[in-house]
Protein backbone atom coordinates (compact mmCIF):
# COMPACT_ATOMS: atom_id res chain seq x y z
CA UNK A 1 0.00 0.00 0.00
CA UNK A 2 2.78 2.40 0.92
CA UNK A 3 4.70 1.68 -2.31
CA UNK A 4 1.56 2.38 -4.30
CA UNK A 5 1.14 5.74 -2.57
CA UNK A 6 4.72 6.80 -3.35
CA UNK A 7 4.38 5.62 -6.95
CA UNK A 8 1.24 7.73 -7.52
CA UNK A 9 2.80 10.71 -5.76
CA UNK A 10 5.95 10.41 -7.89
CA UNK A 11 4.01 10.09 -11.14
CA UNK A 12 1.89 13.12 -10.25
CA UNK A 13 5.00 15.19 -9.53
CA UNK A 14 6.58 14.02 -12.78
CA UNK A 15 3.47 15.00 -14.79
CA UNK A 16 3.46 18.44 -13.18
CA UNK A 17 7.14 18.95 -13.96
CA UNK A 18 6.57 17.97 -17.58
CA UNK A 19 3.68 20.43 -17.96
CA UNK A 20 5.39 23.49 -16.46
CA UNK A 21 7.58 24.27 -19.54
CA UNK A 22 4.58 23.72 -21.83
CA UNK A 23 2.36 26.06 -19.79
CA UNK A 24 5.11 28.69 -19.65
CA UNK A 25 5.21 28.84 -23.47
CA UNK A 26 1.46 29.32 -23.90
CA UNK A 27 0.24 32.76 -24.86
CA UNK A 28 -2.34 34.31 -22.55
CA UNK A 29 -5.89 34.45 -23.85
CA UNK A 30 -6.60 37.87 -22.38
CA UNK A 31 -4.15 40.69 -22.94
CA UNK A 32 -3.54 44.04 -21.30
CA UNK A 33 -6.20 46.67 -21.91
CA UNK A 34 -3.82 48.63 -24.16
CA UNK A 35 -3.18 45.72 -26.50
CA UNK A 36 -5.48 44.94 -29.42
CA UNK A 37 -8.52 42.80 -28.68
CA UNK A 38 -8.99 39.30 -30.05
CA UNK A 39 -12.14 40.48 -31.85
CA UNK A 40 -13.38 43.65 -33.47
CA UNK A 41 -15.53 45.34 -30.83
CA UNK A 42 -17.53 47.37 -33.37
CA UNK A 43 -18.60 44.15 -35.09
CA UNK A 44 -19.88 42.71 -31.83
CA UNK A 45 -21.71 45.94 -30.94
CA UNK A 46 -23.42 46.03 -34.34
CA UNK A 47 -24.95 42.58 -33.89
CA UNK A 48 -28.62 42.37 -33.03
CA UNK A 49 -30.30 39.54 -31.18
CA UNK A 50 -32.94 37.52 -33.02
CA UNK A 51 -34.75 34.30 -32.22
CA UNK A 52 -33.95 31.61 -34.75
CA UNK A 53 -36.08 28.97 -33.04
CA UNK A 54 -37.50 26.78 -31.91
CA UNK A 55 -40.40 29.18 -31.67
CA UNK A 56 -42.29 27.10 -29.14
CA UNK A 57 -40.65 27.65 -25.77
CA UNK A 58 -40.22 24.87 -23.29
CA UNK A 59 -37.80 22.72 -21.40
CA UNK A 60 -36.00 19.62 -22.56
CA UNK A 61 -35.38 16.75 -20.17
CA UNK A 62 -33.21 14.52 -22.32
CA UNK A 63 -31.15 14.73 -25.49
CA UNK A 64 -29.17 12.06 -27.30
CA UNK A 65 -27.33 11.72 -30.58
CA UNK A 66 -26.99 8.77 -32.91
CA UNK A 67 -23.65 7.03 -33.36
CA UNK A 68 -22.28 7.41 -36.91
CA UNK A 69 -25.02 9.95 -37.73
CA UNK A 70 -23.57 13.29 -36.55
CA UNK A 71 -26.57 15.33 -37.70
CA UNK A 72 -29.29 13.19 -36.04
CA UNK A 73 -30.51 13.94 -32.50
CA UNK A 74 -33.52 13.15 -30.34
CA UNK A 75 -34.93 15.50 -27.67
CA UNK A 76 -37.42 14.64 -24.96
CA UNK A 77 -39.38 17.61 -23.64
CA UNK A 78 -41.37 18.30 -20.49
CA UNK A 79 -44.72 18.81 -22.18
CA UNK A 80 -44.12 18.40 -25.88
CA UNK A 81 -43.20 14.78 -26.44
CA UNK A 82 -40.25 13.35 -28.36
CA UNK A 83 -38.62 15.30 -31.20
CA UNK A 84 -36.11 14.30 -33.91
CA UNK A 85 -33.75 16.31 -36.10
CA UNK A 86 -31.67 15.06 -39.01
CA UNK A 87 -30.07 18.43 -39.79
CA UNK A 88 -28.30 19.13 -36.46
CA UNK A 89 -31.22 21.08 -35.00
CA UNK A 90 -32.20 23.36 -37.86
CA UNK A 91 -35.61 21.70 -37.99
CA UNK A 92 -37.34 19.32 -35.58
CA UNK A 93 -40.19 16.83 -36.15
CA UNK A 94 -42.42 15.52 -33.36
CA UNK A 95 -42.29 11.72 -33.52
CA UNK A 96 -44.34 10.90 -30.42
CA UNK A 97 -47.75 12.31 -31.31
CA UNK A 98 -50.27 9.48 -31.47
CA UNK A 99 -47.89 6.96 -29.87
CA UNK A 100 -47.42 8.07 -26.25
CA UNK A 101 -50.17 8.32 -23.63
CA UNK A 102 -48.30 11.22 -21.94
CA UNK A 103 -46.52 14.25 -23.37
CA UNK A 104 -43.71 14.31 -20.82
CA UNK A 105 -40.44 12.52 -21.69
CA UNK A 106 -37.93 11.86 -18.91
CA UNK A 107 -35.20 9.95 -20.75
CA UNK A 108 -34.11 9.17 -24.30
CA UNK A 109 -31.93 6.27 -25.45
CA UNK A 110 -31.00 5.13 -28.96
CA UNK A 111 -30.33 1.44 -29.67
CA UNK A 112 -27.89 0.35 -32.36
Amino acid sequence: MRKHYWFILGMTALMLLIQIPILAQMKPIFHDQNESMLFNESTIRSMQWRNIGPFRGGRSNAVTGVKNEPMTYYMGTVGGGLWKTVDAGISWVNISDGFFQTASVGAVAVAN
